[in-house]
C-alpha cells in the first residue's frame, strides 16, 4: 500500500511514481536470491580517494574531498 502523506500529486505524477516503484520491485524479484549483490559505484571508496594530497594553504580543507 502506498500513501501520499504530503502534497497533492496529479494523477500523472502518481502514475510515474508508481511505475518507478513497480519497476524497482520487478528488478529485485528477478534477481537470484543467492547471488551476491553488486556494490553501488557511487559508494566505492576508490571513487573519492585522491591520488595526491592537497598542498597546504588557506583553502586546502575544501580540496580534501572534492576531486581536482
Amino acid at each position: 500500500m502506498i500513501k501520499v502523506v504530503k502534497g497533492n500529486p496529479t494523477p500523472e505524477e502518481l502514475a510515474a511514481a508508481l511505475a518507478v516503484v513497480r519497476a524497482r520491485a520487478a528488478a529485485l524479484a528477478s534477481m537470484p536470491s543467492g547471488a551476491p549483490r553488486v556494490p553501488d559505484e557511487w559508494a566505492a571508496p576508490a571513487r573519492v580517494a585522491r591520488r595526491t594530497l592537497p598542498r597546504p594553504g588557506p583553502r586546502a580543507w575544501g580540496r580534501t574531498y572534492w576531486p581536482a
